[in-house]
């Protein structure tokens, strides 16, 4: 099992790891001996997570702001002041945005295309060389997008902007994977479905709209900690090592219906 699903001793990054899925992907790759960087836009929020994360490994906060290009660049430069190759990135961190059709604004698209599509291309594109220097033959680097079932099948809400970006980010993830697996550095997509977050904490914070969330699931409940940490650890282990470009549904079944 070690051999087949093992990261000890490589060193990843997720983004939006202060809290909710990016919290579980993180804690998970402490847990099993990853070097893990996380950032996000609070800084006492990514400082807290990481104190947090530490008492189980090694975890390291680089607070900032992936949605614009300054605050990639920083981040970038104090990654790699400290790391010459990176094996593992987990481009998590995403917004949303809810309005009526009719009335949904242009910055409904603009900060959450900025934020779910762009900064996860143009941090993957900064930190192609430490990618590179990374992967071989027989041990690829990987990049994991954190898309969503929203960008596979077509949502409840009015959450437009979202399900797009998370489209987008699926596709994306296939064409760079096409252009990158001769560089050894391999990408996939997980498309969550129902986990415990942000995002989620209208429909699971009121009795009746949690109840119809776990009763519309094939698998009766929301997802855990170690679902989507799982995913994640088969995508960057051995185990992972011969899928690129795919797009994988966390989700117990909903994108089935």
């Amino acid at each position: 099992m070690t051999s087949l699903f093992g990261l000890s001793g490589k060193v990843a990054i997720v983004t939006g790891g202060s809290r909710g899925i990016g919290y579980m992907i993180a804690a998970g790759l402490v847990a099993n001996g990853v070097k893990v960087y996380i950032t996000a836009r609070k800084a006492a929020a990514c400082d807290a997570a990481a104190a947090e994360l530490s008492e189980h490994g090694e975890c390291i906060s680089i607070p900032g702001d992936m949605s614009t290009p300054e605050g990639i660049d920083a981040f970038v430069a104090a990654v790699t002041a400290q790391e010459d190759q990176i094996d593992i990135l987990v481009n998590n961190a995403g917004a949303a945005w809810g309005a009526p059709l009719g009335e949904f604004p242009a910055i409904g698209f603009d900060k959450v295309m900025d934020i779910n599509v762009k900064a996860p291309f143009m941090l993957t594109q900064a930190l192609l060389p430490q990618l590179k220097a990374s992967g071989t033959a027989e041990d690829p680097a990987r990049v994991v997008m954190i898309g969503s079932i929203d960008g596979i099948r077509v949502p409840h809400g009015d959450n437009y902007s979202y399900s797009a970006s998370k489209a987008a980010i699926h596709m994306m993830t296939r064409h760079m994977a096409a252009h990158l697996v001769g560089e050894h550095i391999l990408l996939n997509s997980i498309a969550p479905g129902p986990f415990p977050s942000k995002m989620m904490a209208y429909m699971l914070e009121d009795e009746e709209r949690s109840e119809f969330v776990h009763s519309s699931n094939p698998r009766k409940r929301i997802g855990t900690a170690q679902d989507i940490a799982g995913a994640v650890i088969f995508l960057s282990s051995r185990a992972g090592a011969y899928t690129t470009g795919t797009v994988i549904p966390v989700d117990g079944g909903v994108s089935t219906l």
